[in-house]
């Protein structure tokens, strides 16, 4: 039951920094409403920029993100997965966290995505051209990233900022797998926090054992000012892609924003000696019913009127 607290809480503290506010000034990268380069900035982008080593969580899979936005990467002989992109601004350091973990960018084969949102899909197009690899999506995502541009049923839509357009996104259904040489990463789609979510799996092994990964897509149901969850398909959409979530062979969880499942504590307990700390078979359960709760918190608000 603690963890299951400590899950809870993280997600009200993820949901209290990640409630979109705009202010108007310059931020490289993003563009307001109409395509309009340079003229909105979100408050939460300098914390997103704070860059952090690359590590190695398991085996064949390392965190080249920075410290409060994920980027993964799956690496084999034949080439390599990479998982979001970041901002805009943050295509430069995922290139050099790749390099500083002793691999070429220009090995990156695939680029696959949580979500399209501007902080996990804007440094997409930067990587593409960098790495020339390409890009897969579910169909929601795909449309979004060649536009640069979110659209009306994201709940977050209203106040959203664009992104560079990916020139390449080549569409794949739930549940297909992306290979490259020996890797294999399986799409679930787990929409809600937006319609085209992903959760990614695959095995990372090392020379003792193989484990399951999973990226786990956002699952928090944050949303614009004025939007209502109550009565649309993105709560069908959660509780689907909860169920989902649920269900994975599940010993190594992480998600677009680390923080969410505690990630450094639990690199800092590997590192002190705690060989088991990042691996945990019931993290994605207690995960999901942490987002359940949410869920259910934030319908009860709209039902009291009370959700702004």
């Amino acid at each position: 039951m603690r963890q299951l607290g400590v899950f809870a809480g993280m997600f009200a503290g993820m949901f209290a920094l990640m409630r979109p506010a705009v202010a108007w000034g310059q931020t490289e990268g993003l563009t307001g409403t109409g395509g309009t380069p340079g003229v909105v900035q979100c408050s939460m982008c300098a914390g997103w920029t704070v860059p952090h080593a690359p590590v190695r969580l398991f085996g064949n899979t390392w965190y080249v993100g920075m410290q409060t936005l994920s980027a993964l990467l799956v690496t084999s002989a034949q080439g390599h997965v990479l998982l979001d992109g970041g901002l805009p601004a943050n295509a430069p350091q995922i290139l050099a966290s790749i390099k500083a973990a002793g691999f070429d960018p220009h090995d990156v084969k695939v680029i696959v995505n949580s979500h399209a949102h501007y902080d996990h899909a804007g440094g997409i197009a930067a990587l593409q051209r960098a790495t020339g690899a390409r890009v897969v999506a579910l169909e929601w995502s795909a449309k979004v990233m060649r536009r640069g541009e979110t659209r009306e049923d994201d709940p977050q839509a209203a106040v959203h900022f664009d992104f560079p357009a990916v020139r390449r996104v080549q569409v794949i259904a739930d549940g297909d797998t992306v290979r490259v040489g020996p890797l294999r990463l399986v799409a679930h789609g787990t929409g809600g926090h937006t319609p085209g979510g992903t959760t990614w799996t695959w095995q990372s092994c090392d020379p003792a054992r193989c484990v399951d990964v999973v990226y786990a897509d956002s699952q928090s149901p944050i949303s614009a000012d004025g939007f209502r969850y109550t009565g649309t398909p993105a709560v069908q959409r959660f509780r689907d892609g909860q169920a989902r979530i649920e269900g994975l062979r599940c010993d190594l969880l992480v998600t677009p924003h680390p923080e969410a499942t505690r990630l450094w504590e639990r690199v800092a307990q590997r590192d002190a000696g705690d060989a088991s700390s990042l691996l945990d078979a019931g993290a994605c359960r207690r995960f999901v019913a942490a987002s359940r709760a949410a869920l259910a918190a934030r319908l009860g608000r709209e039902a009291a009127g009370t959700e702004r």
